[in-house]
């Protein structure tokens, strides 16, 4: 009855011990009971079985110690009771709307090719690249260095367009399209360059003893035209700590190469990549300000960094060295490529051989300067030229542009075709017996595509990229790989001059 379970309800702790009945046996018991009451008293069933279950809420329990009964805490009746507080908080909301997005977009990730997740880091890099035009061109430089160093950039998992490939001094290029130097003077970020896609890197220029260059400022942005002026004049941490570098460099590329290759090159072919395993390396060396014997700088930058170098190219047209251009002229140059030729012969050579020797001229020379350059490097049989370097002319284009006279070298955009008619001539002279490196102004797979026409083997940018970031590497390969094939072209090595015949 009611009054026996308020009264079990309220029996005290320490009281003799009763029987403890469940509300389940209630229950049990009250539908064996109803089983057997008369048909006609359904109605009463009905209710006692409804009274039955509530009584589950009312459960005794026994004390631990004693074993008594101990009443189980009393409840307010369901229709006095408030509803719970709900816990679902806004911060809770969010957080678990940004696990789930996260957890979802994981998934969907793992589902995608290393290709498509290599396209769209390319694509991402380009709302992030504007942001460094809000710094200083300097500070922007030197952050994009950082980034590249630290693996903070995106890496191409695309294999190149087969129509890119190129053969030359004994190396596979897996495209023509490199990084010209004075972007990676210290070779900080060769490995993150390399990775972005680009067929090869050139770094410096690198001078025998560490430098500070210009006083600063001296690099402004001209961002109507795509150029940069630059007066940097070789700042350089010198060879030995880029030495360093280059050989802790080596070493990890040569590792990621022995695990990564585990087929042969067959007899007779190039292998791909350079002496370090993927990517080609280049090494620009130049000389000291103070200097008082220039050839010695040279010697020493091939005796020092040679080992590392897929090719070396000799910097004398750098606008920001006084007397530095003065070494174009026919015999102050033939002189320099002689010894700097022997320092690297009298050195031991494994079977990939010595590195080829370049020489990096400047796009503001006489018709009569291009032509004793050209005798030179036929005579002493020169590996290359770089064509070519920064200007200090300033193109109608840039005038009236601010910073348009600052001193400095011009590059970008209104270098192009100055460069690409030197380039042209270099190629005449040459009678296309030297490979050409061309480089100046390139923005666009089309611009490369001239280059080549007019004479390259290899093409060098620097300027575009800066501007555009990560984003440029893949798009100008692609451009280059449609203009080849509209124009049934099934090689670079097919192109190379053919507006000079």
């Amino acid at each position: 009855t009611n009054t026996d379970r308020d009264r079990g309800l309220h029996s005290s702790p320490a009281a003799s011990p009763r029987l403890l009945i469940c509300s389940s046996d209630f229950i049990a018991g009250g539908r064996a009971l109803a089983m057997a009451w008369p048909a006609s008293s359904a109605r009463l069933h009905r209710r006692l079985l409804e009274t039955l279950r509530k009584s589950r809420q009312l459960t005794l329990s026994v004390a631990p110690d004693t074993g008594a009964a101990v009443p189980a805490p009393a409840t307010r009746p369901s229709a006095q009771r408030s509803p719970p507080r709900s816990r679902l908080t806004w911060r809770r909301l969010l957080t678990g709307t940004f696990l789930g997005s996260v957890i979802a977009a994981g998934a969907y990730v793992g589902t995608l090719d290393e290709a498509t997740i290599s396209a769209w880091t390319f694509e991402a890099s380009k709302y992030i690249n504007p942001l460094f035009r809000l710094l200083d061109a300097e500070d922007a430089h030197k952050l994009a260095i950082w980034a590249a160093a630290h693996g903070l950039v995106p890496r191409e998992t695309r294999q190149d367009p087969p129509i890119l490939e190129v053969n030359v001094w004994g190396r596979k290029f897996s495209s023509p399209i490199g990084l010209a130097a004075g972007f990676d003077k210290n070779a900080e970020a060769v490995e993150g360059l390399l990775g972005i896609g680009f067929g090869f890197v050139e770094v410096g220029s690198i001078t025998p003893i560490p430098q500070e260059g210009n006083p600063k400022p001296r690099v402004f942005r001209l961002p109507e035209q795509g150029a940069i002026i630059n007066r940097y004049g070789f700042n350089s941490d010198g060879i030995l700590a880029v030495a360093r570098r280059l050989g802790a460099q080596h070493g990890r590329r040569r590792l990621a190469d022995t695990s990564s290759t585990s087929l042969s090159v067959p007899e007779g072919q190039i292998k791909p990549g350079g002496k370090a395993g993927p990517g080609i390396l280049g090494v620009n060396l130049g000389k000291n300000k103070t200097t008082e014997d220039t050839v010695a700088d040279y010697v020493q930058g091939v005796h020092t960094l040679s080992q590392y170098a897929d090719y070396l190219v000799i910097n004398v047209s750098s606008p920001n060295t006084p007397g530095l251009r003065k070494l174009q002229g026919r015999k102050q140059l033939k002189d320099l490529i002689k010894k700097v030729l022997a320092a690297r012969d009298e050195m031991q050579w494994g079977e990939d051989g010595p590195p080829a020797l370049l020489v990096k001229i400047a796009p503001d020379l006489s018709k009569q300067d291009l032509a004793d350059i050209a005798a030179v490097a036929l005579t002493l049989r020169l590996d290359g030229l770089v064509i070519s370097n920064t200007t200090i002319s300033r193109p109608d284009s840039v005038v009236g542009l601010v910073h348009a006279d600052e001193i400095g070298g011009l590059s970008g955009k209104p270098l192009f075709k100055l460069s690409t008619e030197v380039l042209r001539d270099m190629y005449h002279l040459t009678r296309g017996k030297i490979p050409l490196v061309g480089c100046g102004g390139v923005s666009s797979g089309e611009d490369a595509y001239k280059k080549i026409r007019a004479g390259a083997t290899l093409v060098q940018v620097y300027s575009a990229f800066a501007y555009e970031g990560p984003a440029f590497v893949p798009r100008i390969k692609e451009e280059l790989a449609a203009c080849l094939e509209r124009d049934g072209f099934k090689s670079v090595r097919d192109a190379v001059g053919v507006d000079c015949r």
